[in-house]
């Protein structure tokens, strides 16, 4: 590993990361953009890092890769699209879907596969692909700052790289076999203490540096799919795709509580009333994705139209099994983020136990059907009709 960089015990993540983009740029090995701080650098000597993958035989085999979209990766992009792979990169910041395919045009010249290999690309030349699980990509090459023989990697800070790679897991995109390369300067390959790594830590299987080819032989198994309880609300309001990969999962009976079900933060734009009385949809981020609960508004319309079926009865859901140290505003959050939002919520912490107040059998019956299985704080509510619709404080 490199003789210029290393760590005292106790480095942070942080550290490793400030001292490798401080040495790329003191050692004139930085390359554009500039500085490298805050990115995945790019570095003199990043394409001819990137050629020698065309050696390696995953290379060869593979029919669908994925590559990151940061600049020095930019040769193995161009090699895929050369060996007419089929290549999907990763919306930037995964504000858009999850990936683009590159779709280079019929008869394109070397210097338009060169475009495409390009952030301009992603723009010009690529299509959407979905969640369908079509996709089966069969090598990821991923960007680093720092990575150690071991396979072990340390990204640029933000976690898009491992997310990227447990939604591969969760679409069925990627199985547990399918190889990761790194593309890093010689500098980049250092030792990383065990401890700084984390359960959700992608690690990689090759890493190509311009000198040298290193195989990991990596025994720690990669992320198996997305850790909810590492996902954060703000990463969730970012990436629309997250959401609904969580729908899915929560479909499909797992547990999918966020690692900071708070909605104090998350709803610093909400009434500061919120807490005492109503909570009605359409105030928070969720407004835009079409609830089927209605305000409070809507219900004395209702009552005022006997016609409509079951209109005016309000239907009351018990809540118990709730654990000791949850807050009332996870609570709320959770019922927001599962759209079984109430008309009102009448919470008994003490009791581990909330009435939610629906404005009819239905709403009532949808709420429980979304709330079924989920888990706060590693309790799994007990969710159904209040017994006593009458007297909540019975039950």
């Amino acid at each position: 590993s490199s003789p210029h960089l290393c760590f005292p015990p106790g480095a942070s993540k942080w550290d490793v990361r400030e001292k490798v983009w401080d040495y790329l740029e003191s050692s004139g090995l930085a390359d554009f953009p500039r500085p490298v701080h805050r990115r995945i650098p790019n570095f003199k000597g990043s394409h001819q890092a990137c050629c020698s993958v065309k050696e390696l035989d995953i290379f060869s085999r593979a029919h669908e890769i994925k590559v990151d979209p940061d600049k020095p990766l930019e040769g193995v992009r161009l090699a895929a699209l050369q060996a007419r792979k089929a290549l999907l990169v990763p919306t930037p910041r995964l504000k858009t879907g999850l990936f683009n395919k590159i779709v280079p045009p019929p008869g394109a010249t070397k210097e338009i596969l060169r475009t495409c290999a390009t952030s301009q690309g992603v723009k010009e030349y690529s299509v959407p692909v979905g969640l369908d699980g079509k996709a089966r990509v069969d090598l990821v090459v991923v960007g680093s700052v720092a990575v150690s023989e071991k396979g072990w990697r340390i990204g640029k800070g933000e976690g898009y790289a491992d997310m990227e790679y447990a939604m591969m897991v969760s679409m069925g995109a990627v199985q547990e076999d399918t190889p990761v390369i790194t593309v890093v300067h010689d500098c980049q390959v250092l030792d990383i203490a065990e401890e700084l790594l984390d359960d959700h830590d992608l690690t990689v299987d090759y890493i190509l540096t311009p000198t040298r080819t290193i195989k990991t032989n990596c025994k720690r198994p990669k992320p198996q799919g997305i850790m909810w309880h590492k996902v954060s609300y703000e990463m969730l309001e970012k990436i629309p795709i997250l959401k609904s990969l969580r729908y899915k999962e929560k479909q499909a009976g797992k547990d999918v509580t966020l690692r900071d079900e708070r909605s104090d933060l998350a709803n610093a734009n909400r009434p500061a009333a919120l807490d005492e009385m109503v909570m009605a949809e359409g105030a928070g981020p969720q407004a835009a994705t079409g609830s089927a609960q209605l305000g409070p508004r809507s219900v004395e319309s209702d009552a005022l139209s006997p016609g409509l079926e079951g209109s005016g009865r309000i239907t009351t859901v018990y809540v118990g099994n709730i654990p000791p140290s949850l807050r009332v505003s996870e609570l709320k959050c959770a019922l927001r983020e599962f759209h079984a939002t109430p008309l009102r919520l009448n919470w008994q912490g003490a009791q581990h136990r909330a009435f939610l107040d629906y404005k009819d059998k239905a709403a009532a019956a949808s709420a429980i059907s979304s709330l079924k299985g989920l888990s706060l704080r590693g309790n799994t509510l007990r969710v159904e009709l209040a017994k006593n619709q009458r007297n909540k404080g019975q039950v």
